[in-house]
């Protein structure tokens, strides 16, 4: 704190501007986070999801039966929290895309967004029953965030689930974290808590970047 403090005053007395000082060393961290640790989302990510959105809307117009930029776009539609869009896009393609796990996975966060909890469960553990594996396992994760609140067991089983698949992620240590605090269970808390960390030091360099964040949350936990 001392030192973004002393930086603060450096770039006010450099630019003889308050302001401009403030929106400097605002970029100074944000460069330091994406370099660093990954924290922030990405502008440029935003930028170019944004002109592919528009490009497939292009598509579509032109060719409205195209259901693979359907599906493409609805999934960066969700990613946009507009699962009401998502949804309209998705719900039609049900009888096309049915033996498709993905497109199930899609649909039930679509639905769990729009507050429909229950049919979002139902079609995550089709997309499931359809492939285990379907996007690294990455259904059991938002079936465990779902359930975290009212049903802790079940969660944990979906993060277990999740761990046999992708044993390598921090976020699922820190979720199992988080629902055994939810359960009074320190000590379970912390030692899931303790493993995401172990787990964090010994994965390769170019994996510690994408998992950084959450070891950061780990540390905080611990």
């Amino acid at each position: 704190m001392f030192k973004l403090t002393f930086l603060f005053i450096w770039l006010t007395w450099l630019l003889g501007n308050p302001i401009i000082a403030i929106i400097v060393l605002l970029v100074i961290l944000y460069a330091l986070d994406r370099r660093f640790v990954g924290i922030s989302p990405s502008l440029f990510g935003y930028f170019k999801r944004n002109a592919r959105i528009r490009k497939l809307k292009g598509i579509i117009a032109a060719s409205p039966n195209d259901v693979s930029a359907k599906q493409e776009l609805a999934r960066l539609l969700i990613d946009r929290k507009k699962s009401e869009a998502a949804l309209r896009l998705l719900e039609p393609l049900g009888r096309v895309l049915e033996d498709s796990a993905e497109y199930w996975d899609d649909l039930g966060q679509a639905l769990a967004a729009e507050g429909r909890g229950p049919e979002g469960e139902t079609a995550m553990l089709r997309a499931l029953g359809l492939n285990p594996r379907v996007k690294f396992g990455a259904p059991y994760l938002r079936l465990a965030a779902m359930r975290a609140n009212d049903d802790q067991e079940l969660a944990l089983s979906y993060l277990k689930s999740f761990q046999d698949i992708h044993s390598s992620s921090c976020e699922s240590y820190y979720r199992m974290a988080e629902v055994y605090k939810r359960m009074g269970k320190e000590a379970e808390a912390k030692g899931a808590a303790e493993e995401g960390l172990r787990v964090y030091r010994s994965l390769p360099k170019y994996r510690k970047r994408a998992e950084r964040g959450w070891a950061l949350r780990l540390l905080f936990k611990k």
